[in-house]
């Protein structure tokens, strides 16, 4: 009879281990109960074993509860902290900041501000402006040399010196050192946060109708 109850042990056990690799306290309580149903009624279990066998159980059961109760607190927490962040970020309409893009909106009067930043000092320095469907439609030559950030104006014309309409631009800058090695460099934007929008993988700002990701804020302005 022994040998029935380890082989219906083992067999749950492999079924269990099938299952789930990590053994739950439903396949530790079908253990018991099978061992219990089989056991030799001339030979029970004795009653030390059987009480050890409990307390496993019960551990099994505690912890299990432990971790369902520190899931839910993790849970809980990761919504309260969304909950504080988009109403933080509601308080970013109506601000002047300063954004790392290069996608900017022009409403075809006046000038745009724009910018980027160098690692170290350019013997070249050329900015490229493109309208919506990748065309160059401006080039300018010899603006910041320095190491770190310039900040420049568009007037919105075009090479031709035409002002462009109202649409979605985009800039690169392309700046060498004096060994004529292309540097790294970075651009960035200045604009008004129009509005705030909660999308599934973060918040997302409006600056003048382009949408910038919370994360790539890089200044907040006194107005």
């Amino acid at each position: 009879m022994p040998s029935a109850i380890q082989n219906i042990t083992a067999t749950t056990a492999a079924t269990a281990k099938t299952a789930s690799s990590i053994l739950g306290k439903d396949d530790f309580l079908k253990m018991l109960v099978m061992q219990l149903r089989y056991q030799d009624p001339l030979n029970p279990m004795k009653g030390t074993e059987f009480a050890a066998q409990l307390a496993q159980f019960s551990s099994v059961e505690q912890l299990s509860n432990i971790n369902t109760n520190i899931q839910q607190s993790i849970d809980a927490n990761a919504i309260l902290t969304q909950s504080i962040n988009n109403a933080l970020a509601a308080t970013f309409i109506g601000k002047n900041v300063r954004a790392a893009t290069k996608t900017f909106h022009y409403g075809g009067t006046g000038d745009v501000k724009l910018g980027y930043t160098l690692p170290s000092a350019a013997a070249t320095v050329t900015v490229k402006l493109y309208d919506s469907s990748g065309n160059i439609i401006r080039m300018i030559n010899g603006s910041g040399m320095q190491k770190g950030d310039t900040t420049f104006t568009w007037d919105g014309k075009n090479d031709q010196g035409q002002n462009v309409a109202d649409g979605t631009f985009t800039f690169s800058v392309e700046a060498k050192d004096s060994n004529g090695s292309t540097l790294d460099s970075s651009t960035f934007i200045y604009g008004s946060v129009d509005g705030v929008r909660f999308k599934s993988d973060g918040t997302v700002f409006t600056i003048d109708g382009v949408d910038v990701a919370l994360s790539s804020i890089l200044e907040i302005m006194k107005e």
